[in-house]
């Protein structure tokens, strides 16, 4: 059985996750999040529901321990968080990271919809970059997520690109990241050291159709 902590764990597509992974036997799950109550409307039988913040070292380390894989899912000071969660994986010699970014960190987004983006969230990326960089330059087996811009819609499609290809579309469902997600949480060896940007096939434009 795989040990799983989700960081971050009331986040929106943590939510597709752990509904994912209701009733999958292979995977012993913990939840880590500020706020436990934030998770009273779902399912999470048989799962360990934690309460601490990222950068309380000492209880992010109590939640760390056992584990094999950790999902981080977070918002806020990412790059600060990101240093506390590779320092204490170090520590407890936990190697596998799939981390949520941002699309839009390497300047990667061409076109019209590039240029929309910077005047939308050019602003707020750089803790988003700092957090890649970070993780990147580390010892672990991480992928690092960078998915495009988020929607709410009943759909599981999405293509990706790699860090060093054009991004490609402008939207995608969370659901669609939580299951690109759960495809590294089954076979923990897929996209090592990938740095993936998600989007729906078939939306190209100058922005996404929601905006």
């Amino acid at each position: 059985m795989t040990n799983v902590l989700i960081v971050g764990a009331s986040g929106a597509i943590a939510r597709h996750v752990i509904a994912f992974l209701r009733g999958n036997d292979s995977l012993n799950t913990t939840l880590y999040l500020r706020n436990a109550a934030r998770l009273a409307d779902l399912d999470t039988t048989a799962m360990r529901v934690v309460e601490g913040d990222v950068t309380d070292t000492a209880r992010l380390t109590e939640a760390m321990q056992g584990q094999d894989i950790v999902y981080a899912n977070l918002t806020g000071d990412m790059d600060v968080m990101a240093r506390v969660l590779v320092d204490t994986m170090d520590a407890e010699d936990v190697k596998r990271l799939i981390f949520v970014t941002s699309l839009g960190i390497y300047d990667e987004v061409p076109g019209k919809f590039g240029e929309w983006n910077r005047r939308e969230i050019g602003a707020y990326l750089p803790p988003f970059r700092r957090a890649a960089d970070l993780i990147e330059a580390s010892d672990l087996d991480y992928t690092i997520l960078r998915p495009a811009w988020l929607t709410d819609k009943d759909d599981l499609a999405y293509e990706t690109t790699t860090r060093d290809e054009p991004f490609e579309g402008t939207e995608i469902a969370r659901k669609a990241v939580a299951a690109y997600i759960m495809t590294l949480l089954e076979d923990p060896s897929k996209d090592i050291g990938g740095n993936i940007g998600l989007s729906k096939p078939g939306t190209d434009g100058d922005k996404p159709a929601f905006m």
